[in-house]
């Protein structure tokens, strides 16, 4: 599937220096998709000057025509849909539903980043002097190393293309090991849609080999990634040689709060369709359900139920709800996590190991848990799967303390019919993103990212171009 792409470099799909490849795993079937293109060192050289040389003739690139292209890609990838979904499906393993939901939140951010394009605006600034005038503008910060995971590799791979694109930037996205070629047919759509060469460049392979070699060269001027806080943190220290740019966003654990006044019925939904979407490896999945204490035992009875119904299979199936873990090591690091969870004293309530009927893929029941304390592991642990411990509150201030106890704040949720409520807990939650009564957090037009542990600077919404750009201030004097 793999052998008309490879390293995307200068503008060409071609083979790896040494042909090297590696096998890319179906985590429905446990059975090999194919052989993707494994970068070399050599590879990553000529990545390198060649998004050096594209960044001369991008910079240089009116931003209406940069815009015109930007949108092309969006239109084109809204039109390839379904090729980009089934890759999608079959590398990471969600049902094809979430799949298309996802390709099209890719193009919408395409579609917004086309607009932001043109408007990059500059400042002028009241001089102190009456024969000085004072002007503030924005170039592009350079060559962008685009650090891409698997779980979301559409949108996030569109989110660090596209800004990097609205900017003036060119810029070298490594995707996955796991996803490859759904990030390949987005970058193949770059260059159908009149990229110039050298401006968009992919590497596939090794993740710690080839993002060490790029962030060790002088020609990366900025990094772009989404990963965990550990894998954030090494990137972080290696750019500190370079004072290169940051964007990080990093995990997340998510507390989910329902008050007393909710919508039990609505809030339940909510709960379900946020937690198991993409089986909770989303970095902002739910992970810490505390309900106001008058309304658990009714909350969890609703969540049981609905968890129940939810369709467990291959993803390409159209009935599937729920897919496999993606990979093996998901799947060993969930079990050995809900044993943990289970030995320190929690009680599980449904689920708690693989379904029946599965022979192959790595599937694992959703998972709800009662009796869980604050201080066990799975509290304070990012799950990154179906697992949903349940607790309760008596308070406001009580459950914001300890929704606020935690050293990562990516994204929170609310549940009430109070506006009071929602004003005062969106206020004083610890997170970047605050959801109250909606399970929808991460939109083209509004700025996604962590504070605390959980990252620094924003993704989507009209901040996220500015880290792409440098600010340069000019004092000019107007007589010579």
């Amino acid at each position: 599937m793999y052998e008309k792409l490879g390293q995307f470099i200068d503008g060409k799909w071609q083979q790896s220096s040494d042909k090297g490849t590696y096998d890319v795993i179906n985590p429905a079937t446990e059975e090999v998709i194919g052989q993707a293109s494994k970068a070399t060192s050599q590879d990553v050289d000529k990545a390198l000057k060649s998004a050096e040389k594209g960044l001369q003739v991008w910079k240089k690139t009116p931003p209406w025509q940069r815009s015109y292209i930007i949108r092309k890609i969006a239109d084109k990838i809204r039109e390839k849909q379904d090729v980009l979904a089934k890759w999608m499906t079959l590398e990471v393993g969600k049902p094809l539903s979430e799949a298309k939901g996802e390709i099209a939140g890719a193009a919408d951010i395409f579609e917004w980043n086309a607009e932001e394009t043109k408007r990059i605006y500059g400042q002028t600034i009241e001089s102190r002097f009456e024969d000085t005038r004072v002007h503030v503008y924005y170039q592009p910060v350079g060559v962008v190393a685009a650090l891409s995971p698997w779980n979301f590799p559409a949108v996030l791979s569109a989110r660090k293309i596209s800004t990097a694109l609205a900017a003036g930037c060119s810029v070298i996205i490594k995707p996955d090991v796991i996803t490859p070629g759904v990030v390949m047919e987005m970058v193949d759509i770059c260059r159908e849609c009149g990229v110039p060469a050298g401006v968009v460049n992919l590497l596939s392979g090794d993740p710690p080999s080839i993002a060490q070699q790029l962030i060790a060269s002088d020609i990366v001027k900025k990094i772009s990634i989404t990963g965990s806080s550990r894998v954030g943190k090494l990137i972080l220290k290696q750019a500190a040689d370079k004072v290169q740019r940051v964007t990080m966003e990093l995990s997340g654990h998510s507390p989910f709060i329902v008050f007393d006044d909710a919508d039990i019925k609505k809030a339940a939904d909510m709960a379900i369709t946020a937690k198991f979407r993409n089986n909770g490896q989303v970095c902002i999945s739910p992970n810490r359900f505390y309900i106001h204490e008058s309304k658990k035992e009714e909350f969890i009875n609703l969540f049981i139920e609905k968890t129940k119904k939810l369709k467990i299979g291959n993803g390409m199936d159209p009935d599937t709800q729920l897919g496999p873990l993606t990979t093996q090591k998901r799947l060993d690091e969930i079990e050995e996590l809900v044993e943990k969870t289970k030995q320190e004293g929690a009680k599980v309530l449904l689920g708690g190991k693989r379904p029946a009927g599965f022979n192959k893929g790595f599937f694992y029941e959703p998972t709800i848990f009662d009796n869980v304390k604050d201080d066990y592991t799975i509290m304070k642990q990012e799950p990154f799967g179906p697992l949903a411990p349940m607790l309760s509150f008596k308070s406001f201030d009580e459950v914001i303390e300890r929704a606020n106890n935690h050293e990562l704040g990516l994204c929170s949720y609310v549940c009430t019919n109070s506006m009071e409520i929602a004003h005062l807990a969106s206020e004083q939650l610890e997170t970047g993103s605050v959801a109250v009564n909606t399970g929808v957090v991460a939109i083209a037009e509004a700025p996604f990212g962590g504070i605390k542990q959980s990252g620094y600077g924003r993704e989507g919404g009209s901040n996220a171009i500015k880290d792409y750009l440098n600010v340069k201030y000019t004092h000019l004097g107007i007589k010579g």
